[in-house]
């Protein structure tokens, strides 16, 4: 066990002092932000002001969730930054064609379309910034261009007639952003981006985004690095899985323990605090209902843009808010029911309940509301234009996908945090100090719950004009590290701590498993997390070490199938164990789903050269949704029914609505996916390849018959997925009623109140 506690602690020093150090490169070798975009002839084009206010706009109507920059947001309209490229390639191609042949460039034969395409690519491509001023230097035949991309952005985002059809097709409401100045501001950031993602690095033959978005018109194509290091992580893939099913054949197995005669948990009595967390477990069963509606809404906007079955929808509750609180809850939900198994968990392994631990949560709970409810609507005032910009900053929409919520509540949500860090730390002590086999998981809890409360502090690193490339780089911090990496670590302890203390497996087998799936998940995890940032103003040393790490992130999964299987067994371990069967048959769906949705359908999207053809496409919900429900929500909803097990009456539980439950949950999560979600990606990515990225994300593409087919072919999978929800809700509905009659008393409490 030292050992292997000085291998992760090694681990641990080294990924993030590299990923610090790639985060410091990042810094430097981002994107440079002009102090002005000017003409040959001097004529300035934009400022900084007016690129940096552009982005504020940007997020105050939704950002990320309207369309995406860099690949990053939302999938139904356009990526920006690859929009506004082709259609400025576009507009100088054709008014070239016009001046020498007379006629627009379609209409050109194909060796005079190349002469003028090669033109092109060498007049993009080329590096007019001057570090010495801060200038961007354009030709007059790119200003005259910019000035007709800029004109169609502000007539679209605006209450133009001729574009009507258009928004509509984007999901994006009619006078988005009222304000004209603030519409033109926001054309400076969008051709900022577009700039970053056609412009070669100084003495490289890469762009800023390494050559992302595919655009063949302006050469944009997959870099020699980018091919080299996907082939590199594929070989690594094979050779650590060889490694792992290697480890495993030669390891010893040990004998499963005989369970007890009796299940452990049958004398626990629910402390003051443990039963405080019961409306913790029913706002997770609200929060989830309502993330289905609002995820079921933003499906549709799909296929009538304004609208919802015919009721003029758009005006009131845009796609911007609708995608946005179908994201951002599913973090608070599955968050919500992982930090009430940790407060319910800590006075049992602690042994007593600490002073005024109910108060603590209490107060955490009345606060964890109070960020759900005003982020909430904080964002709709922000996408429905009410606040300034600096105040939409503050309370409004950051525009950032899943760090959606106004710095305000982010602040508030931190410092939840650290109340629940006290409180479980404060009610885990006693088995912190006391010696024994289970100490070594405990001390892993304990250290995953201080590493969920400071993490999230990276959330906190950016202003109001951080750059994008560093705002993305701390976001990933939040979404990869936080919420999939030591979230992960806290739930894997506490289902072994658990199962130990059910006596289903050994404490000492245990620690070392607990221990070595940590060392394996962080060693690919931390700096997997560059995965994400291949094509967001990072270097070439980014995507090296981003496909390597990744790869290895998968690994782990190639013996997800033991894991499964051992834990089916488990039920069958002892008759009394059958009151633990669909908790356990959640951690085998949480299996099944880690093997499929993050190890399949994520190592079909993490190589650089896969990536550079699907970021931003359908394939990526489809990772999305497989991993963070299949994972993260049906490890909630096992850890809720663990928790469910000692806090209300035994004689309302039901394995029967259970078992409806898991199966209409699981089905229809595998028929979201595969009947839509996926083939849709599908025809993305041939689209992307074939075309460019412009054209997999267009109106033209994605209002085709049969991607609108493929959009309702996800109703028979929501129908299934929702009853399934219904019926959880209706068992724990079950559980309350028969509570309030009265929770069985039981003797030789296992936590107790304090004296």
């Amino acid at each position: 066990m030292r050992k292997m506690w000085a291998i992760l602690a090694l681990i641990l020093i080294v990924s993030f002092s590299w990923l610090g150090l790639l985060g410091n490169e990042i810094h430097r070798q981002a994107p440079p932000v002009p102090s002005a975009v000017v003409t040959r002839s001097g004529e300035t084009v934009f400022t900084r002001d007016d690129i940096q206010t552009g982005r504020q706009v940007y997020q105050s109507m939704g950002g990320q969730q309207v369309g995406s920059i860099w690949g990053h947001g939302g999938y139904l309209a356009p990526d920006w930054s690859a929009d506004w490229l082709h259609r400025e390639s576009l507009v100088i191609l054709d008014g070239w064609a016009e001046a020498e042949y007379g006629r627009a460039y379609g209409a050109l034969a194909a060796e005079d379309q190349a002469r003028l395409q090669t033109r092109l690519q060498a007049a993009q491509r080329e590096n007019t910034y001057d570090p010495t001023t801060g200038h961007i230097t354009i030709s007059d035949d790119r200003a005259a261009a910019i000035a007709m991309v800029s004109r169609h952005y502000v007539d679209l985002f605006g209450d133009a007639h001729a574009l009507e059809g258009l928004r509509e097709d984007y999901a994006i409401a009619n006078n988005a952003i009222p304000d004209p100045a603030r519409r033109e501001a926001m054309t400076a950031f969008f051709f900022w981006a577009a700039w970053a993602t056609t412009t070669q690095r100084p003495d490289e033959e890469v762009t800023y985004t390494n050559n992302w978005p595919h655009e063949p018109l302006v050469g944009n194509a997959p870099s020699g690095p980018n091919i080299m290091w996907s082939i590199a992580s594929v070989i690594l893939l094979i050779a650590g899985i060889a490694a792992l099913v290697w480890w495993h054949a030669g390891r010893k197995e040990e004998e499963a323990p005989v369970p007890p005669k009796e299940d452990p948990f049958t004398g626990l009595k629910p402390t003051a605090s443990m039963k405080a967390t019961r409306k913790y477990f029913w706002t997770v069963i609200a929060l989830f209902l309502a993330q289905i509606f609002l995820g079921a809404v933003t499906a549709h906007y799909a296929v009538e843009g304004h609208d919802f079955y015919g009721i003029p929808i758009s005006d009131i509750i845009p796609y911007a808010v609708t995608r946005t609180w179908h994201t951002q809850l599913a973090i608070f939900w599955i968050a919500t029911a992982w930090l009430a198994t940790g407060l319910y968990l800590a006075p049992v392994l602690g042994g007593k309940e600490p002073k005024f631990q109910a108060l603590g949560v209490n107060v955490l709970y009345v606060a964890l509301l109070i960020v759900v409810v005003g982020s909430m609507a904080g964002e709709w005032l922000g996408v429905q234009q009410v606040f300034d910009l600096d105040m939409n900053f503050w309370f409004g929409h950051q525009g950032w996908e899943y760090v959606d919520l106004g710095r305000f509540w982010q602040l508030l949500l931190f410092a939840g945090l650290m109340i629940w860090l006290s409180l479980v730390g404060r009610a885990l002590w006693p088995a912190l100090k006391q010696p024994g086999e289970g100490r070594p998981l405990t001390v892993i809890l304990f250290l995953s719950t201080i590493a969920i409360g400071l993490f999230y502090g990276a959330g906190l690193t950016w202003g109001k004009h951080t750059h994008l490339s560093m705002i993305e780089y701390w976001r990933w911090w939040v979404v990869h590290l936080w919420v999939e990496g030591f979230f992960e670590v806290f739930a894997t302890a506490a289902i072994a701590l658990l199962l130990v203390k059910l006596g289903l497996v050994r404490a000492r087998t245990a620690n070392h498993g607990v221990l070595f799936a940590t060392i394996i998940f962080l060693t690919g995890g931390v700096l997997g997390t560059l995965h994400h940032l291949y094509f967001t103003g990072a270097t070439t040393s980014v995507i090296a070490v981003g496909a390597v790490f990744s790869a290895l992130e998968v690994v782990p999964l190639a013996l997800i199938g033991h894991e499964a299987l051992e834990n089916y067994r488990m039920t069958k371990a002892a008759k009394w164990v059958q009151n633990y069967k669909w908790p356990l048959y959640f951690f085998v769906g949480v299996c099944f789903w880690n093997l499929v949705g993050a190890g399949l359908l994520g190592f079909l999207i993490n190589p650089p050269i896969s990536l550079y053809y699907v970021q931003g496409l359908n394939l990526t919900a489809t990772h999305g949704h497989a991993a963070l429900f299949g994972v993260y929500g049906l490890l909630g909803i096992g850890l809720m029914l663990f928790c469910f097990r000692g806090l209300f009456a035994k004689q309302a539980w039901s394995d029967k609505m259970l078992a409806w439950s898991f199966w209409l949950l699981n089905g229809g999560l595998a028929m979201m996916v595969f009947m839509s979600l996926f083939p849709v990606g599908g025809l993305q990515a041939y689209a992307s390849i074939t075309e460019g990225l412009w054209y997999a994300r267009s109106a033209e593409f994605l209002q085709q018959e049969i991607i609108h087919f493929l959009v309702w072919m996800r109703v028979p999978g929501d129908i299934v997925f929702s009853a399934g929800a219904f019926v959880l809700a209706a068992f724990a509905a079950r559980l309350v009623w028969a509570g309030f009659r009265g929770q069985r008393e039981e003797p030789a409490p296992v936590a107790t109140p304090a004296e």
